[in-house]
C-alpha cells in the first residue's frame, strides 16, 4: 500500500502566531513533505520494501558506513521525520506535563539545560539534518542531531522531540537565523503533551 501525504494536525495558519507562518506551512508540509511521499512511493514500488511499514524501511535500508544514504532511505526517514514533527508542535497553551518535567531534571538537571543542549545540537548540526529529544535503550534522556533525514530510529531511540534544522523549515520566517527559530520553538511551537506521551 502506498504512503499517503498525512493531513496537518491543525489548520496551516494555526501556528502563525506563535512564529511559524501559513506561507511556511504550505511550502514545508504541502510541497517538501509532499514530495519525499511522492519519490519515495516511486522508489519503492517493485522492490522488497514496497508493502513494508515506514519504521521497517528506515531501518532496514540505513546504512551507518555510508558518507550519503541511499534514495529510498532518504525519503522514507523524511516522510516519518516530517510525519513527526508536525504532531510535535500545537496550537495549544504547550504547558509542560508534570512528568516530562522531571524525566527531563533527572536526565539534564534542569529543564533549561536541556534547552541548551537542544539548541546548541539545533544551531550546531552543520548542513542540513534535525536535533532530537531521545529515549535510549536503557531509559535515559539525552540530545542528539542527526544529518539530512537520518532519525533516531536508526540507533535503536525513542524519538520523543524532533525539530527540522533544514533551511526550508525557517527561511520565510526566520532567513538564516536558525537559532532564533530554535529558541521560538521551544518557547511557542512545542506540544508537550505530545513530547510526555512519548516516554512509554
Amino acid at each position: 500500500m502506498a504512503f499517503e501525504l498525512p493531513d496537518l494536525p491543525y489548520a496551516h495558519d494555526a501556528l502563525a502566531s506563535k512564529g511559524m507562518s501559513q506561507e511556511t506551512m504550505e511550502y514545508h508540509h504541502d510541497i517538501h513533505h509532499n514530495a519525499y511521499v511522492v519519490n519515495g512511493n516511486k522508489l519503492i514500488a517493485g522492490t522488497e520494501w514496497e508493502g513494508k511499514s515506514l519504521e521497517d524501511i528506515i531501518t532496514g535500508t540505513y546504512d551507518a558506513s555510508a558518507v550519503a544514504q541511499n534514495g529510498i532511505f532518504n525519503n522514507a526517514s523524511q516522510h516519518w521525520n516530517h510525519t513527526q514533527f508536525w504532531e510535535m508542535m500545537g496550537a495549544g497553551n504547550n504547558d509542560m506535563p508534570s512528568e516530562l518535567e522531571a524525566a527531563l531534571k533527572e536526565s539534564f538537571g534542569t529543564v533549561d539545560a536541556f534547552r541548551d543542549q537542544f539548541s546548541a545540537a539545533g544551531a550546531g548540526q552543520f548542513g542540513s539534518g534535525w536535533c532530537w529529544l531521545v529515549k535510549d535503550a536503557d531509559g535515559g534522556l539525552k540530545v542528539t542531531k542527526t544529518e539530512n533525514g537520518v532519525n533516531p530510529l536508526c540507533f535503536g531511540q525513542t524519538a520523543l522531540l524532533g525539530c527540522d534544522v533544514w533551511e526550508h523549515s525557517y527561511y520565510i520566517d526566520f532567513r538564516n537565523k536558525r537559532p532564533a527559530y530554535l529558541a521560538n520553538f521551544l518557547d511557542n511551537l512545542v506540544n508537550w503533551e505530545n513530547v510526555a506521551s512519548r516516554l512509554g
